[in-house]
């Protein structure tokens, strides 16, 4: 359900999305980015038609992150027109992620 993004592919896929779009900033040794990955798989399903879940390898991506601020990951950002809306930084259980979606929407 999740889509990769990729510094060339941020401004259509997520920038100019007509819908929100959260975007997961992660990477492969991440331990913590991998501990959530099934989490937002689910809520990818959860609210699909209502939010969009993509995600940017900051290894393989290094200027999207940077023009964004992230200096720890995992960080997951909710995009709504264009400009980011909500920040949510570390891992979280469902529940805490589900919440925060919730309430950015």
């Amino acid at each position: 359900m999740t889509k990769a993004v990729t510094d060339e592919t941020f401004e259509t896929d997520v920038l100019k999305s007509s819908a929100p779009v959260l975007v997961d900033f992660w990477a492969e040794w991440c331990g913590p980015c991998r501990s959530i990955a099934p989490s937002l798989e689910d809520l990818a399903k959860e609210y699909e038609g209502k939010l969009e879940v993509v995600k940017v390898n900051i290894d393989e991506n290094p200027m999207t992150p940077t023009n964004f601020g992230v200096r720890g990951i995992p960080t997951l950002i909710i995009f709504k027109d264009g400009k980011p809306a909500a920040t949510q930084v570390g891992a979280a259980p469902k529940s805490v992620l589900k919440a925060w979606i919730e309430k950015s929407l």
